[in-house]
């Protein structure tokens, strides 16, 4: 689980280095993060790696073992 959230904090920050500025960045994870909290899904654990932010973000118990790290930690570092 270490080595998925260290990329993505890798992808996170190359995002925002190529465009430029981390604003941007920011401005679309808070935005990916609100739609997939007003938008009902059901999705199976095994799958939640292919999302963006993470889907099963409001189930403690997964939070243990996500992929992810949080949207708040991601915007924070971006």
């Amino acid at each position: 689980m270490a080595v998925s959230r260290s990329r993505e904090y890798l992808a996170d920050s190359t995002g925002a280095r190529i465009a430029g500025h981390s604003r941007g960045l920011s401005n679309a994870l808070l935005k990916l993060e609100q739609a997939s909290r007003a938008i009902p899904m059901d999705v199976s654990p095994a799958a939640s790696h292919l999302f963006i932010v993470n889907p099963l973000s409001a189930k403690r118990l997964m939070n243990l073992f996500s992929t992810h790290p949080s949207t708040e930690d991601r915007v924070r570092l971006a």
